[in-house]
Parts: structure tokens; C-alpha cells; sequence
């Protein structure tokens, strides 16, 4: 079977300075995408999230080869399977995974708590996990991001970079399950591991820091508080269920000490303020993910004295397929309303100014909605 055209959002150069509207590093073009091989499924998009992992690799945070067609947390449905693809079928609706599991690395052996290594290695070349490569435009290679490149009208991707999940489960919801939902949530459910009487706040609220908070709230806690910077995510935070609200200042000035605190911002300093509110005897989780050459800086002498825990958490250490599930079903519950992590919905053609209104701290998620 022959190539097929479709139209995605493709990063040309990484570093691009901002406003990203005006220096336009994301191109919306035609491109060839291959039918899928042995393994593979081809996806038609039906909603893609925008995350601040897209925005790192744009402004060269995260250094990955170009030119990639971009996206990473996005759902649609299966359009048709390559050969040796178990359990998948034409029809389902499909969350995107950005990181492959190969169930059979050390990594993989960890349940969760290590990134599966060929998996990783394919990301980073910007390949499918076993190294194929599926896009092309004007006869030139393109890489995929993260396994996924979501920012298009179809993807193929390996089957081990989808889950299925009811057809009751909107296309927008389905996208942040895959990332925000299963890092935000996992860094809860999955390292955190609250008990009922345990006090829990996150600092940073976008997407991930957003999607911690409702799972925290969706659980029988102690109290739930939200940290950032902006006046106004903390007013969604209260609206979105927490017990209260602060910047930064305002919740060391109060003197705050929850059990278990979970850092989303993906900066150095939330990171230390992270494990300054950290309650003796207590756990910091951090999922954000900084600059390589950015620096922390902590007293040691807390972590000994105050038997103090820091975690590192890679996608909320999540299993995919047996944590998407999950999340799947607390939605249905009414327990966690994923959809109103939703701020704002975007054209394709719209992702350059996109990535300025992240870049700006202004969304929770924004949500491409494609026909």
C-alpha cells in the first residue's frame, strides 16, 4: 500500500526565540506518512494536547532531531493494523502513550519506576520503538516525537504506544490521559502513595500539577493544597476542588507542612521550595522536568535529621496500560473531571501562538480538536 498525505505541525529548528508567532519554528505542511508495518497501527487523530515537554524541545530545552513532526499526548482511532498486532482492532478509540513499554527490558521489570530503555532510545533518535521511521515530505526524512507526533491528522505508531479505551470516553479526555493524567496522576497514585490522613499540595499548576491535584482530590486525603505563582490557576485550583491556595511566598509565610508534595513545574526553584514545604518525615516527588544545565539547591541535613524522602518520578513511573485504565474509570465515576483541565481549544494552523501562551504560564492544557 502506497504512502498517504496528511497535515501536521512540523518543528524545523530547535531555539527558536520567542514570541514563537513571529519566529514561527513549527511549520503546518503536507506530509507522506507509510502504512504501518509489522507491529504497527495508523491512527486516525481525533484531539492532541499541547504539554511544556512540546514547548522544551521547541525553545531547545530538550535537544531532539529536526525536523520532527511534534505532538505527544494525544487519542484517536485506529484506522488499520499491521501484521503481529495483538488485541487491537479498527474502530477503538486509542490513548497515545509517549513512552513505549517493550515489557521485556530490566527497565520494564521495575513496574513503572524505570523508563523502558529501547523505549527511550527510540525517542530520543526520533523513531518508533524498533527504529522504523513512518514520515517523509518532499522525499526527506521526519522525525517522530516521542513515538507519537500527534500534532497531525494521522500517526503510525508501534502498538506498544497505545492503549484502548471505551468509545464513552471523549477524544479530549483521552488525550490528557496519556500524558498529563498519567504523570500528574501517577506521581499521586503511583510514588506518592497517599493514606487517608495524608495533607497533600502541589506546586506548579499546569496540566500535569492540575491533573495531581484532582487525582489527589479524588482520593480520601487529608487536605489538598495548590502552589503556583499565577493569581489565576490558583483560583482554578479552588475551583477544580483544592483546600486552598498559595504562591510560593505566601504558603512558606504560612508555614504549611504537608505529608507529601508533588513538584509539576519543571524549574529549579519550585523544586526547592518543593522540599522546603515537605513535612518532617515526609516525601517530595518531582515529575517537572528542568533544563539539563539547571541547578537545585537543599540543606542535606534536613533529608538525615528529618528522615526526610525525595522521589523522581519519569511519566508518573506509570505502567500505561494498566494505569490508563484506571484513570478511564475514575472519570466515568465522576471522580476525576479531566475535561475541565481543558483551558482552551486550538486550531492546528494556531500552534506557534500556542506555544506562546504556554510559554507565558497562561494554560492548563489547550486542546487541538481535529474534524
Amino acid at each position: 500500500m502506497s504512502s498517504r498525505t496528511i497535515r501536521g505541525a512540523v518543528l524545523e529548528r530547535t531555539g527558536a526565540k520567542p514570541p514563537f508567532a513571529r519566529s514561527r519554528p513549527l511549520t503546518v505542511c503536507n506530509l507522506q506518512l507509510d502504512p504501518p508495518g509489522p507491529g504497527e497501527v495508523l491512527v486516525r487523530i481525533e484531539a492532541a494536547g499541547i504539554c511544556h515537554s512540546d514547548l522544551s524541545v521547541v525553545n531547545g530545552s530538550r535537544v531532539r532531531p529536526v525536523p520532527m513532526l511534534m505532538g505527544h499526548e494525544a487519542a484517536g482511532r485506529i484506522e488499520e493494523t499491521g501484521p503481529g498486532v495483538p488485541g487491537l482492532e479498527p474502530g477503538q478509540r486509542v490513548v497515545m502513550a509517549f513512552l513505549p513499554r517493550c515489557g521485556e527490558c530490566a527497565a520494564c521489570r521495575t513496574d513503572g519506576r524505570m523508563p523502558c530503555t529501547p523505549g527511550t532510545a527510540a525517542n530520543n533518535a526520533g523513531t518508533l520503538l524498533g527504529g522504523a521511521q513512518r514520515l517523509h515530505r518532499d522525499g526527506e526524512p521526519v522525525r517522530h516525537h516521542l513515538g507519537v507526533s500527534g500534532f497531525a491528522t494521522h500517526a503510525v505508531v508501534n502498538y506498544r504506544s497505545v492503549v484502548a479505551v471505551d468509545d464513552d470516553v471523549p477524544p479530549a479526555v483521552a488525550a490528557l490521559l496519556g500524558c498529563a493524567v498519567l504523570t500528574g496522576g501517577g506521581a499521586v497514585l503511583n510514588a506518592a502513595r497517599p493514606g487517608p490522613s495524608d495533607d497533600v499540595a502541589v506546586v506548579g499548576l499546569g496540566g500535569v500539577g492540575m491533573a495531581a491535584l484532582l487525582t489527589a482530590r479524588s482520593l480520601e486525603v487529608g487536605s489538598v493544597v495548590g502552589i503556583d505563582a499565577l493569581e489565576e490557576k490558583l483560583k482554578r485550583a479552588l475551583d477544580l476542588g483544592a483546600d486552598a491556595a498559595y504562591t510560593p511566598e505566601q504558603a512558606l509565610e504560612a508555614g504549611i507542612r504537608p505529608d507529601l508534595v508533588i513538584e509539576a513545574a519543571g524549574h529549579p526553584r519550585a523544586f526547592e521550595t518543593a522540599v522546603q514545604l515537605t513535612a518532617p518525615g515526609g516525601t517530595t516527588v518531582t515529575v517537572g522536568l528542568p533544563a539539563p544545565d539547571q541547578r537545585a539547591e537543599i540543606t542535606p541535613l534536613t533529608l538525615t535529621a528529618e528522615a526526610r524522602t525525595i522521589i523522581g518520578s519519569y511519566l508518573g513511573s506509570a505502567v500505561p496500560a494498566r494505569d490508563i485504565p484506571v484513570y478511564a474509570e475514575l472519570w466515568r465515576q465522576g471522580k476525576l473531571p479531566v475535561q475541565e483541565l481543558v483551558s482552551a481549544e486550538v486550531g492546528l494552523q494556531d500552534i506557534n501562538q500556542a506555544m506562546d501562551t504556554l510559554a507565558d504560564g497562561r494554560a492548563v492544557r489547550q486542546v487541538i480538536l481535529f474534524d
